[in-house]
């Protein structure tokens, strides 16, 4: 079956029709077992991950008795893998929803879940051999990276120096940066003086912008890629007492950095980019409920990012949120 790419945002009417279609005959399972593989809440966008995952294990129960979903955080790559083994052989899943620790360390594991006859559906950092898979959810990393350099690029005027941070090496961070260097090919006088992993992490961030911050004596931007990692960057900013550095560009829309967008409580947070961590909920959602009827998924499904400014800003703050 040819993959199926819809760019729409997850209504309710989406959620309806969207297991409804593409559909290959298959048979409905007496109960379905449902496992999800998901990373632990080690900063706020997983936290938010975690919170929608427990969110649609108590919904979907509820409403399906013939539904049993089970939950699986894991600190790191290893640990993941171990998991799946454990939902295999101890919880007997016939499906699992994936959020892979990391992408290449997670394929084999995830592909022998598949080849035992398990439908698996893949969430945000996808695999590096898709055969491993049946469906694919993700937010839009190519629109996530392409949409700040576009910013960054305007409110640059074009030239300048410019330091990025960059996520957990998996197909995601590799698609966000490719299409912010992208963008950024087209603008020979803007100089991205460097690109290091920071893991999604405040306090690796922190450090990491410490390092740019002793090397490069003037910056004028940074591309954080993150909110959470744009909340280490900026307490660095601030140690260092620098006032080079006009604009932070985050991402994923936290609560926390779309009220200081909303408010204008500091100049440098002047944008963002829209990638929330309730796309975990839907996918754990759409794979039970096509599951329960004997269904597939289309092969790919794709959740747009927007540009957040603070004109907008109100529509992506919900206070209630984790993350």
């Amino acid at each position: 079956m040819k993959s199926i790419i819809r760019k729409l945002t997850l209504t309710a009417a989406a959620l309806t029709t969207f297991a409804a279609v593409g559909m290959a005959p298959a048979t409905a399972a007496e109960k379905v077992v449902l496992g999800v593989a998901i990373p632990a809440a080690t900063h706020g966008f997983t936290g938010g991950i975690v919170f929608w995952a427990n969110q649609a294990k108590k919904d979907l129960e509820k409403a399906n008795p013939d539904l049993k979903v089970i939950v699986k955080t894991a600190a790191n790559a290893a640990e993941q893998a171990n998991q799946l083994q454990d939902l295999m052989a101890v919880s007997k899943i016939n499906a699992l929803v994936v959020f892979p620790f990391e992408s290449a360390a997670l394929t084999k594991p995830v592909a022998e879940v598949h080849n035992k006859g398990v439908y698996v559906t893949v969430v945000d950092r996808g695999l590096t051999d898709t055969s491993a898979q049946d469906a694919y959810v993700s937010g839009d990393n190519t629109a996530f990276g392409k949409i700040p350099a576009e910013y960054l690029a305007k409110a640059m005027g074009g030239k300048g120096n410019l330091v990025a941070l960059r996520g957990i090496a998996t197909t995601l961070d590799n698609e966000r940066w490719e299409a912010f260097t992208g963008v950024m090919k087209n603008h020979p006088d803007i100089k991205i003086l460097d690109a290091k992993y920071a893991n999604w992490n405040r306090d690796d961030a922190f450090k990491v912008m410490q390092d740019y911050l002793t090397r490069f004596k003037q910056i004028d931007a940074v591309w954080a890629a993150d909110d959470d990692m744009a909340v280490g960057v900026l307490k660095a900013i601030d140690q260092s007492k620098r006032t080079d550095i006009k604009i932070v560009f985050g991402g994923a829309g936290a609560k926390g950095m779309i009220k200081t967008l909303m408010d204008g409580k500091d100049p440098r947070i002047v944008a963002n980019v829209s990638y929330s961590p309730k796309f975990m909920y839907d996918s754990i959602k759409l794979t039970a409920e096509a599951r329960l009827k004997g269904e597939k998924l289309p092969a790919t499904y794709i959740i747009p990012s927007e540009l957040i400014t603070r004109e907008n800003a109100s529509k992506f703050y919900f206070p209630d949120s984790p993350f």
